[in-house]
Order: structure tokens, then C-alpha cells, then sequence
């Protein structure tokens, strides 16, 4: 995937002086804020500033979006069940929606990494659903939940209205699971190969198994990742 706006580098003392103009960002996210700082650091990835990196942001906004999105699926499918609601949340707070919807905000152009851009599409699209996670926590703190709550339903609109998104979004893992255990097969095993890189950044790969079939790799910045990747290039291998 091409890189549609520059990132910053890493290229003075003040890990934060590149965040620059931030209005802009501001009109895309809907609001102002008080303490600009949280904006900041929503925008920080660790490789450029560990002490004042956004991964304690994201993992309050990942908690802020579920209760978000399950009250938004709790109002609008009032007859569906607690099974059929738990798949479309599943689909609306995964890695892949929120990098989408990072880069419909146009969040990489803001971000501030150590070097001069992502390694690769999937160290991208993991780095974007971070920062949108964080970003919406630092709308959380700033603005209470109606600063959070309007992002989300601005951005999570369409995801919202897509009648087939609960079939078509579900995670590979699950898809895995389902075909296998529709072939009367014992449940997919994952195992881990490897793993690589600092704790800030860790690169894992992962082998997924199914009875009967060649195993497959996948890789990733965190177990999940790697597990749903592998899973995806399973799927892939047996459902051509």
C-alpha cells in the first residue's frame, strides 16, 4: 500500500517539534482541543518517544470504541442476538476498521515515527489502528465520551450501515474455525516460530494448523496479529 502522506522523522531533540499545525487535524476529528498535548501524544509512536508514546492512550480508547460501538449495535439491531451482535462488534473495533479509519481522517500524515516511514503495508495498518485507538482516547480525555462518541459515529458511519458486514468482516480466525469444524475437523492450533525485535516493536511469526492441511506462516506485531494473518494465509491456501 502506497504512502499517501509524508511521516515525520525523528530528526531533533524535541520528540513532539514535528507535530506541527494541528488545526487542520483538528477540523477532521471535530474538535478543539483544550490540552493539545493528548492530541500530541496520541500522534507519538514508541520507536520516537517511549516515555511519551500513545500506548497507554490506545489502550484506553480501545476500551472507549467497544463501548461505543456495542451500545451503537445494541440500539440499531434490537432483534438481532447477543451472537449475531458480538460478530458485527468484533468486525467494527478489529485492527483492519480502525487503520481504515485512520486513513480516512488522514492520521499518517501526523504521526511521529523513528525514521522516515513504515517498514511495510502491515506494519502500517497496525500502526494506524493504534494511533486512531489512542486518538480516540485523547477525544475521551479532552472532550469527555460526546468528543469520542462523535468521531466514532462520524468515521464508523458507513461500517455501521453495511447490512453485510457481520459475514463479510468477521476475523480469519473465526473463518478458519468455522470451515474446519464444517468439515467435522478439529479446531485450528496456532504456534508461535518466532519472535523478533525490541519490546516496543516486536515482530512475531506464527504457524496455523488444520488436520489434513499444509500448516501456514503468518506474521505480525503482536500474537493476535500473527495468529489472524496465519489464519488468513490458511484460509486462503483451502478456500482459493
Amino acid at each position: 500500500m502506497a504512502l499517501r502522506h509524508p511521516v515525520s522523522a525523528l530528526a531533533d531533540p524535541d520528540p513532539l517539534s514535528a507535530l506541527r499545525d494541528l488545526g487542520d487535524l483538528e477540523e477532521k476529528l471535530g474538535h478543539r482541543f483544550c490540552d493539545r498535548a493528548l492530541l500530541t501524544r496520541a500522534l507519538t509512536h514508541a520507536s520516537a518517544a517511549s516515555a511519551l508514546s500513545n500506548e497507554r492512550l490506545e489502550f484506553l480508547g480501545d476500551r472507549v470504541l467497544g463501548l461505543v460501538v456495542a451500545e451503537t449495535l445494541h440500539a440499531r439491531h434490537a432483534d438481532e442476538s447477543e451472537g449475531a451482535l458480538t460478530v458485527r462488534f468484533h468486525a467494527l473495533v478489529r485492527a483492519e476498521a480502525c487503520a481504515r479509519v485512520a486513513e480516512a481522517a488522514e492520521l499518517p500524515a501526523y504521526i511521529k515515527l523513528a525514521g522516515a516511514g513504515f517498514d511495510s503495508a502491515r506494519a502500517r495498518a497496525a500502526i494506524l489502528s493504534d494511533v486512531c485507538e489512542a486518538v480516540i482516547a485523547a477525544l475521551y480525555l479532552d472532550g469527555g465520551m460526546a468528543a469520542a462518541r462523535n468521531f466514532i459515529s462520524r468515521y464508523w458511519a458507513q461500517m455501521f450501515e453495511d447490512p453485510g458486514l457481520g459475514a463479510e468482516m468477521r476475523d480469519a480466525k473465526t473463518r478458519l474455525q468455522e470451515w474446519a469444524q464444517g468439515r467435522g475437523l478439529p479446531a485450528p492450533a496456532y504456534r508461535e516460530m518466532s519472535r523478533t525485535g525490541p519490546a516496543h516493536a516486536p515482530h512475531f511469526v506464527i504457524e496455523a494448523m488444520v488436520d489434513g492441511e499444509q500448516p501456514q506462516m503468518g506474521e505480525g506485531g503482536s500474537k493476535r496479529e500473527a495468529e489472524q494473518d496465519a489464519a488468513a494465509q490458511l484460509l486462503a491456501r483451502v478456500k482459493p
